[in-house]
């Protein structure tokens, strides 16, 4: 498999170099760079848990700080996961150039820096690799607003294509090992910030999709099986696991994706240590619209990269795992109705 798709990369790469799909400065050699060391995943327990189920927030609201505040206060604070001092990196939805929902919204990545700030972290980043066609990551940090957002809220940049990798060893059916970015080795928690959307291709995108980006470009699931993207999305997350998930809900992809969609404003924010409780969750505010098909007649349990995640044991395995609080900060009244449409899919 590997030799396989060496040679998919070294012909993928002539015909992009020549169309010139590589505007980022590292282009081809980034695409055939090769892991500079070899390590086992990250290894800790979800500390947001009560009584075995794993917690899930749900906030809304207009004041995507309190948001922050509030949903990570209802499954237990900052606390558990031990950030003073400690340096963090915050990996967002960069995708692209296009601005939020295709993206994480600027106004989210800014709250949950200076949340984490608030805390008491040390050293704190804001980093993602953009897809293979979309260009620089830098400067779809800068066309989306989420560099502004970060740098004045106390973050440090970091693009992924411009540091080196390291080999994680993993257990997939369709993986073996996963190159990844050396950022989640190199500081002490990760904080996973992604937004809720539909995906033509993967299903959807929030939380273990989310992971893609931290991923070198020749782990993409359609370069390492394109017949088997969700599963693939899901075995890549083998490669580690995050401390804490944000998850951007303010406005939601209803139908279409990655790159363009028809958007919604949900005005939440999800918090939670379970990528597929939270996944789910995000799946389940999808649902409620009615607009994306592949949810009309099925649970969101039913989604392949949840499917494929629970096999592996990735967290939750059924809704008896998943205990969701919900909150409002404005008393919208749309809120309780929207959580209760997508409770009822849990």
């Amino acid at each position: 498999m590997k030799s396989g798709r060496r040679f998919f990369l070294l012909a993928f790469g002539g015909v992009a170099a020549s169309a010139g799909v590589f505007r980022s400065r590292s282009g081809l050699r980034l695409l055939l760079a090769k892991a500079g060391g070899e390590t086992v995943p990250r290894a800790a327990a979800d500390p947001f848990v009560r009584e075995g189920r794993s917690l899930v927030a749900a906030v809304g609201g207009r004041d995507p700080g309190e948001m922050v505040r509030k949903a990570v206060s209802l499954i237990g604070g900052f606390g558990p996961i031990g950030l003073a001092g400690r340096s963090v990196l915050v990996k967002p939805n960069v995708v692209g150039g296009n601005r939020n929902p295709t993206t994480t919204s600027p106004a989210v990545v800014s709250a949950v820096v200076r949340a984490l700030h608030a805390e008491g972290a040390g050293k704190v980043y804001v980093g993602d690799m953009s897809a293979l066609i979309r260009g620089s990551t830098a400067e779809n940090m800068e066309r989306t607003g989420i560099a502004k957002a970060a740098r004045d809220a106390g973050a440090d940049l970091v693009s992924f294509e411009d540091h080196g990798w390291v080999r994680v060893k993993v257990k997939g059916k369709h993986l073996r090992d996963v190159s990844v970015t050396e950022w989640i080795y190199r500081v002490d928690r990760v904080v996973n910030l992604p937004v809720i959307k539909t995906h033509r291709y993967a299903g959807y995108s929030i939380c273990l999709k989310n992971f893609v980006g931290a991923t070198h470009l020749s782990y993409r699931p359609y370069l390492v099986n394109p017949l088997h993207w969700e599963e693939v999305v899901a075995e890549l997350n083998l490669a580690y696991r995050p401390d804490l998930n944000v998850v951007d809900g303010t406005k939601v992809m209803v139908e279409g994706g990655p790159w363009e969609g028809e958007a919604e404003p949900a005005n939440l924010v999800l918090a939670g240590g379970d990528r597929i409780a939270c996944d789910v969750v995000g799946l389940a505010v999808i649902k409620a619209f009615g607009r994306w098909e592949p949810l009309r007649s099925s649970s969101p349990w039913e989604m392949g990269q949840v499917r494929r995640a629970v096999e592996l044991g990735l967290g939750a395995r059924s809704g008896k795992d998943l205990e969701l609080v919900t909150a409002s900060i404005d008393g919208d009244r749309d809120f309780p109705a929207l959580m209760a449409k997508a409770k009822s899919f849990l």
